[in-house]
């Protein structure tokens, strides 16, 4: 399997090059910022019209996922579509799609800042799960512990062979994990930014998906 394995509060957990967080002990998969129906959140908006296929690339990588973990648990952090209006537009194909995938597994939608989860579709929503010893939520709390998150879509840079490399970047310490965004057309936010650089430790390390995920000291 393609990925990084590290440990949380004790959990042994593999970060996978395509940005989701795979829990074995668990059979769980989470990933974070969908942000399903961005380009019809920005079309309905009157903003760039942009290639209306980002729903589709998202939910064909999040099946590839599925297909490579077998995993029984989902776990959704938060902004899975890009505002309410994008969900209830979503369109009946895809709505089937996300359904298959849920079939006979248990699927979570964790609260975000964007979409107070999907309410409409099936699977539990909630504010955070806990499952010891992690909790996940949609946004890092200052001072928390085995704590896995999303929200601020983390990117990361490195120099290699005098050419710079960005990537989204999971950034972990020893209190807490958080997720790169998954959905495509999704920004991000580098490493060495506020408040990304207040919430992790000193020695906290960026791991850089892609085909080979890699991880290095988190650059500040």
């Amino acid at each position: 399997m393609n990925g990084f394995d590290f440990t949380l509060a004790g959990a042994q957990l593999m970060a996978l090059g395509s940005g989701a967080l795979w829990w074995a002990e668990q059979s769980l998969l989470c990933v974070s910022d969908l942000h399903l129906g961005k380009s019809e959140r920005i079309a309905r908006r009157g903003g760039a019209a942009l290639p209306p296929y980002d729903t589709r690339d998202t939910l064909t990588r999040l099946a590839a996922d599925l297909t490579l973990t077998n995993a029984r648990s989902v776990v959704c952090l938060g902004d899975s579509f890009d505002d309410l209006g994008a969900a209830l537009a979503l369109p009946e194909e895809e709505r089937l799609w996300i359904t298959r995938l849920q079939a006979g597994r248990r699927w979570v939608w964790i609260e975000g800042n964007h979409d107070p989860g999907p309410v409409n579709l099936g699977g539990s929503h909630l504010f955070e799960l806990p499952i010891a010893p992690l909790t996940f939520r949609h946004i890092a709390l200052p001072g928390a512990s085995g704590e896995v998150s999303g929200h601020y879509h983390p990117k990361a840079s490195v120099s290699l062979r005098g050419r710079n490399i960005t990537r989204p970047a999971f950034l972990f310490d020893s209190d807490r994990l958080i997720l790169p965004a998954y959905g495509t057309y999704t920004g991000g936010l580098r490493s060495r930014a506020e408040p990304l650089a207040d919430l992790m430790r000193p020695e906290a390390q960026a791991i850089m998906t892609g085909k080979k995920p890699i991880a290095i000291p988190m650059p500040r």
